[in-house]
């Protein structure tokens, strides 16, 4: 009999269990404080602001300032969460997170909701997808993508142990349930969640879910399909990688993310640098600026969708 109970955060995005995550956290530390750039609401910090007034920060729309401030709050012995868009954090902000922040290696946690093409009908400027690449290339960088509510509260509590910088994607939409119940997902390390001998899909955020959707497909078709939560984009798992080009015959990466800078190319080093030929590809925003659509009709566009994961891996499979 399975003992294990539901979480809490089953059911939430990862945005919203990231602030109720954060009031369990600052309840138990006063060191931490959290700043925003006028997006107290739409980064899930409203509730933090009603029982920690002397604890929030808000800087209007200043994020170069946040960013600064964030690290010299750091230096005082605080531990401040940084939130705001994703756009806003990795572009707007990027030159004092890389040289306030990741320069100094201050443990400030950058926290980035309505990442990848979350923002939806805000259009191609508000659209996150460079904002992994832009961290992943911050020497010392943590890069964190939660799958969905579960993993999100569980990492939100795991980067309290880091001595340096980190950036956590976070969504809007809500994400496909991956996780139901409370467990530990170690920084540097994979989640396998399936072995296939076909093909091994490796994924990260949103797409998690919507990968199982498409692995659902694949197997009515006869195919063998694998999938790994790459939940840890730096540091990274290679050996999850390695084994997963023992396990199948290819590997399918999907990221709602440009496909270069992120996840793929981020796979595509270690396939290089280990010398292992395989079949291979990277999917997710091929290298354009993106249109501004409701969300559900953006994901099917983009074949970001179970539909469309399970369309590419048939074209890769064949």
């Amino acid at each position: 009999m399975n003992n294990m109970t539901k979480s809490e955060f089953t059911g939430l995005s990862s945005r919203d269990a990231f602030g109720k995550q954060l009031i369990y956290l600052a309840k138990e530390d006063e060191r931490i404080v959290a700043v925003t750039a006028d997006l107290a609401s739409s980064t899930r910090l409203t509730e933090f602001q009603h029982i920690y007034p002397e604890r929030f920060i808000n800087f209007g729309i200043a994020e170069q300032d946040m960013m600064g401030a964030s690290a010299g709050l750091a230096l005082t012995g605080k531990i401040p969460f940084v939130c705001t868009f994703a756009a806003f954090a990795s572009m707007r902000a990027c030159e004092q997170a890389r040289t306030d922040i990741a320069y100094n290696q201050l443990p400030v946690r950058i926290c980035a909701s309505h990442s990848g093409i979350g923002l939806a009908v805000g259009g191609a400027t508000h659209h996150s997808l460079e904002d992994l690449s832009i961290f992943r290339g911050m020497p010392g960088m943590t890069v964190l993508v939660p799958a969905d509510g579960v993993q999100a509260a569980a990492l939100v509590k795991s980067i309290m142990s880091l001595t340096g910088p980190s950036y956590m994607r976070l969504s809007r939409p809500l994400e496909l349930t991956v996780y139901s119940e409370d467990r530990q997902f170690p920084i540097g390390k994979a989640d396998v969640l399936k072995i296939g001998n076909d093909l091994t899909i490796i994924a990260v955020g949103g797409m998690v879910g919507y990968s199982l959707k498409a692995i659902e497909k694949l197997e009515k078709d006869g195919f063998k399909v694998g999938l790994i939560n790459e939940y840890s984009l730096k540091p990274l798992d290679r050996q999850a990688i390695i084994e997963a080009t023992r396990n199948s015959h290819a590997i399918l990466t999907v990221e709602e993310h440009n496909i270069i800078g992120g996840l793929g190319s981020a796979v595509a080093e270690v396939l290089a640098e280990e010398g292992i030929a395989i079949k291979f590809h990277r999917h997710g925003i091929l290298d354009q600026f993106t249109t501004s659509a409701p969300y559900e009709d953006l994901i099917h566009f983009y074949k970001l969708d179970g539909e469309g994961i399970a369309a590419v891996a048939r074209e890769l499979l064949k």
